[in-house]
């Protein structure tokens, strides 16, 4: 897409402070964070919103799925789980999709948001 802002942080055309990035995957704090950490990831495809994802896209999915904890972790925000549900720590994952679902970005993202309990009392 010829004026997609996360097309072009994927293409090195545009800034970003990343925090991964492979063959298929970017991932990067995002400019306007609504917790103490906040990332995107981001398949490099334009995929416009999950509503467009098929069976083709299930194992980049599960990727980024996969991708979720380990980064939350690498910064500081992952879970320890006790296996009864008394851990500590812990994030947020979403996607936002159409207008209605808050997507503001017309190229897919998985948000990562951690931190004590960073949802609460904000957007």
């Amino acid at each position: 897409m010829d004026n997609c802002i996360f097309c072009k942080i994927a293409a090195k055309q545009i800034p970003s402070k990343s925090v991964y990035e492979d063959e298929e995957l970017i991932a990067f704090h995002d400019i306007n964070p609504a917790s103490p950490v906040h990332i995107l990831i981001v398949p490099k495809q334009h995929i416009a919103t999950l509503s467009e994802c098929n069976e083709k896209h299930a194992a980049m999915l599960g990727r980024m799925m996969v991708l979720a904890p380990r980064l939350a972790a690498e910064l500081g925000c992952g879970y320890e789980g006790d296996g009864a549900g008394k851990g500590s720590g812990g994030f947020k994952t979403q996607f936002n999709t159409g207008p209605d679902g808050g997507q503001e970005v017309y190229h897919l993202h998985l948000h990562v948001m951690g931190g004590p309990r960073p949802w609460r009392g904000q957007r």
